[in-house]
């Protein structure tokens, strides 16, 4: 095929996208879209070698492959074994192992499936995760793996008409199914082929049913591909359920510029040329680049450097990896070990080891050892189980006692930490957790990811059974609320008549109610924080309070407080000032604000009285 500067635009536009919004979020809010506009040149190119082969009877589908395999694995190769020599001298193991499974998983291109396992792609952690942007390679790859041998058997059975309308109602049934599971998860979504496929079968269309355009026209309708593509990086943001209808918006738009096949300034210029052709390279430096902004906290005007950085990265990539072979270098006696192949399987299998043995432990003394084998157990030391019981609709965790009096214990995820202390008791009470992770009483409080009924229905509860006491917390008071001072005070003040209306109604219906302040809370908790960042094992207990201040101004403010018992924990989990964040052998935390089981059960015995008597 012909050199076509409108493709090579289409992906100048997509990776300066993509490299502004994860310098930069409010810049261009959509950004992200640009990962769509690469989806869809994908699907173009594919779908015009495979059934072009196809029609001249000399497809081969090694060929195909041996030629994605020099497209894409060496400079993705040499990304990962860089980033693995980077971090042998400056990431902490807690964090190399996981660099060392990422790696693994990207050159074996399941990436997206593991990400998708771990968390949200927006999520604040991902910028921990110095090979996330591969997921997209993954799905490319998957991509590359299947469409072949489908075109190839359908050919075999089909004419080249009938060929091209299973594609196109695989397209429709694929961009359907995507719009439904974007509802139920859009994470998986995110990141799985199967949501991913219809944007790239999409691009097929464009070959498959090829439009004559008068000359006339063509201009016209790039630009307003252009404009649709260019608009969705305004219109949408990361909370855009993604990748549903919304998508078609830069879809559509790559798909018009496509079919213009217009050679015109807007897509011919020196800048969408060579950012076009080193687009893959900085697609692949530029995250690494962003994520050491947030890891080593080099500041907010980082871009400045980053950005350059990516560009200068990405050029030296294309020039000295993408467009040369070892010939060049005068390494083809090394063919054996640094063929495209042979060394992906080597950094990849140095990535399993690096996992495997956490980040090379063993490298380090026998204290930071016991201390990174502690950190990694906190991270997923946690148990609150599902529920086990349905009362009037809600769900409901429930420990049978030795009588028929009953205790409510209600609230956010600073109650369920509670479960593991009050399960090993020797508990008179029956027991009833009615809980919602993330949320509050009080109706207002709206968690943007998921509903809180199950814990703000909670009267329905009350109605159904009798409880001698309630136990609940006010951690989550202020969680959700907005940063503009006015609208913040405003919500503020209805929070606190709510939770006025919530003290009066459990007053009603209990003898004895508890509220929990917070806990001791910060990055010296977090396992991996203070590891990474050589945190001090204590904070002092004025730090700590400083955290509930907004609580302590809302307590004082609650008309209904009286004869409620207020708890405050950092009376009792801190002493002489301090409070410990871990000992010789263990994390007292699993995260920055939250309690590992065996130290609930150790520290909370400071609510002895509320349960055993």
């Amino acid at each position: 095929m012909k050199f076509r500067e409108d493709i090579n635009a289409l992906r100048a536009i997509a990776v300066a996208s993509v490299v502004v919004f994860h310098f930069n979020h409010s810049w261009l809010p959509g950004g992200f879209a640009g990962v769509d506009v690469f989806f869809v040149i994908s699907g173009f190119l594919m779908t015009m070698i495979v059934v072009k082969g196809l029609e001249k009877e000399n497809f081969s589908i090694l060929s195909f492959y041996n030629a994605r395999v020099r497209r894409i694995i060496p400079a993705l190769s040499v990304l990962c074994f860089a980033l693995l020599v980077f971090g042998l001298f400056f990431i902490p193991p807690i964090d190399y192992l996981n660099l060392g499974k990422h790696a693994a998983a990207s050159l074996s291109f399941v990436s997206n499936m593991v990400f998708w396992s771990e968390s949200n792609y927006f999520n604040p952690s991902s910028n921990e995760k110095w090979l996330l942007h591969t997921w997209s390679l993954s799905v490319e790859w998957q991509f590359y793996l299947i469409y072949p041998l489908v075109l190839v058997f359908f050919n075999k059975v089909l004419s080249l008409r009938q060929l091209r309308l299973v594609i196109l109602c695989g397209t429709v049934l694929a961009f359907l199914f995507s719009v439904f599971v974007t509802v139920k998860s859009s994470s998986a979504a995110y990141f799985l082929l199967p949501t991913r496929a219809w944007q790239m079968l999409t691009g097929g269309l464009v070959f498959l049913y090829p439009l004559n355009i008068k000359d006339s026209f063509r201009h016209p309708l790039q630009l307003t591909g252009l404009v649709l593509i260019i608009s969705s990086f305004f219109l949408f943001t990361s909370s855009t359920p993604w990748p549903g209808y919304a998508s078609l918006l830069p879809i559509v738009g790559a798909c018009m510029v496509l079919v213009a096949n217009d050679n015109s300034k807007l897509v011919s210029n020196n800048i969408t040329h060579s950012l076009g052709k080193w687009s893959y390279s900085i697609y692949l430096w530029h995250w690494p680049i962003v994520v050491a902004g947030y890891y080593f906290e080099l500041g907010p005007y980082w871009w400045l450097v980053g950005i350059p950085l990516s560009i200068l990265l990405g050029a030296l990539s294309f020039k000295y990896i993408e467009s040369k072979t070892l010939k060049d270098f005068h390494l083809d006696h090394f063919k054996v070990l640094l063929r495209p192949l042979p060394f992906a399987v080597v950094v990849a299998l140095s990535g399993v080891s690096i996992f495997y043995t956490n980040g090379l432990l063993n490298r380090f003394s026998q204290s930071e050892q016991l201390l990174v084998k502690s950190a990694l157990e906190a991270k997923d030391d946690w148990n609150y189980p599902e529920p086990n019981m349905e009362v009037a609709g809600l769900k409901v965790r429930f420990i049978k006692g030795n009588s028929d009096r009953n205790i409510l214990v209600m609230g956010a995820s600073h109650i369920e930490q509670l479960y593991p202390y009050v399960e090993s008791l020797n508990n008179e009470y029956n027991i009833y957790f009615l809980t919602q992770s993330g949320c509050f009483v009080t109706p207002s409080m709206k968690n943007p990811k998921w509903n809180c009924d199950n814990l703000q229905n909670y009267e329905k509860l009350l109605e159904e059974v009798k409880f001698e006491k309630v136990v609940t917390s006010f951690y989550s008071f202020n969680s959700y609320l907005p940063i503009e001072r006015t609208e913040r005070d405003g919500e503020k003040r209805g929070r606190i008549k709510e939770y006025d209306n919530f003290l009066n109604t459990l007053k009603r219906n209990v003898s004895k109610v508890f509220v929990i302040m917070g806990e001791p809370k910060g990055e010296e908790f977090d396992p991996i924080l203070a590891i990474r960042k050589g945190l001090p094992n204590s904070i002092p207990e004025i730090k700590a309070r400083s955290d509930y201040t907004e609580h302590e101004d809302a307590l004082k403010q609650l008309k209904n407080i009286e004869h409620v018992e207020v708890i405050d924990p950092i009376k009792h989990l801190c002493e002489n000032g301090l409070c410990k964040t871990r000992d010789e052998k263990a994390f007292f935390y699993r995260d920055y604000n939250h309690m590992r089981p065996w130290y609930s059960i150790k520290a909370n015995s400071y609510l002895d009285a509320i349960f055993l008597t």
